[in-house]
């Protein structure tokens, strides 16, 4: 009888390793080495229990950008910012990042860290958040993930001297629905949506610049692509970068419609609209030219000052 019930206890014991295969990976995690802040020590506001962990939801049936994989972070609850500082040649600038996902996953490694990496070449710090999904925005359906951009503005600026950072000179950038979520932060800075928590509330939460990448819900297709009135532009939004293709399946009236707004609030503004391009592609280099926005970016950090040009 114990002869036949161990190869039984085997046979189990595989196919528990086997069905473990196919289950979804386990949570992110940033590499070693680097500064984590949870944005909220006591709870997020208004937080509610998450009926699932934290996961990264790729699937083999998801698209490949570039050749490679994407890591898909869903059912984050616990918001946090992580610090990625360059190893030479800082030069004070800091850029906040907001990974896309249509405020249901974060796109962590294709808008999140291959950015900071790019950034930390440049000599930036780079901060990126991860910010509550799923369904938290867009604002003002959800003050969720705002709260969370508020937040770590004010965080990033209370600890710019321990972390190297010049005050003046922090940006955003996001992509998609993390650009349309800079856009909302260069937009409602002058009031928190929450009750403060600490020294770092009482800090101004407005960015210095934002770059704004394949933007969503920044112009309503249901309504004829007219301006998102809750992303309100006056005089005080900062300077803005816009890049997206003209076949982005998101629709480039979303950067055009708020190209305009700044325009016409006399924000300095500087937008790089590509025929080919589609949607998603973060910094992975391809046969497209749009792929190249990175450069463009930094030659617009020196015209707008925030990076020093080299002496001639």
């Amino acid at each position: 009888m114990m002869a036949r019930i161990q190869p039984l206890i085997f046979l189990a014991a595989m196919v528990g390793i086997t069905t473990s295969g196919f289950a979804q990976k386990p949570a992110w995690q940033p590499a070693p080495g680097h500064t984590t802040l949870n944005l909220w020590p006591q709870g997020a506001p208004g937080a509610r229990p998450s009926p699932s962990a934290e996961v990264d939801t790729t699937t083999a049936k998801d698209n490949l950008i570039a050749g490679k994989p994407v890591i898909r972070l869903g059912n984050v609850s616990s918001p946090a910012l992580t610090v990625y500082s360059p190893a030479t040649n800082n030069n004070g600038a800091a850029v906040v990042v907001f990974p896309g996902g249509s405020y249901h996953i974060l796109a962590i490694d294709l808008e999140g860290t291959e950015v900071c990496d790019w950034l930390n070449t440049t000599g930036v710090t780079c901060v990126l958040v991860k910010y509550r999904v799923p369904d938290s925005g867009p604002y003002p359906k959800s003050s969720d993930a705002l709260q969370d951009a508020q937040r770590s503005l004010g965080l990033v600026r209370s600890h710019a001297a321990e972390w190297h950072i010049d005050p003046q000179r922090i940006g955003v950038l996001g992509f998609s629905a993390g650009a349309h979520l800079a856009a909302a932060l260069s937009t409602h800075f002058d009031r928190r949506l929450y009750d403060p928590v600490d020294a770092a509330d009482q800090i101004s939460c407005r960015p210095d610049f934002a770059v704004i990448v394949y933007p969503g819900y920044l112009a309503l297709s249901e309504q004829a692509f007219a301006p998102n009135p809750n992303i309100h532009v006056t005089e005080k939004t900062p300077p803005s970068f816009i890049v997206q293709a003209e076949d982005d399946p998101v629709h480039v009236e979303n950067s055009t419609v708020y190209f305009l707004a700044l325009k016409n609030a006399k924000v300095p503004v500087e937008m790089h609209l590509y025929a080919q391009g589609g949607h998603g592609y973060g910094l992975r280099r391809t046969a497209l030219p749009v792929t190249t926005w990175p450069m463009s970016v930094e030659t617009w950090l020196h015209t707008i000052k925030v990076l020093q040009s080299p002496a001639l």
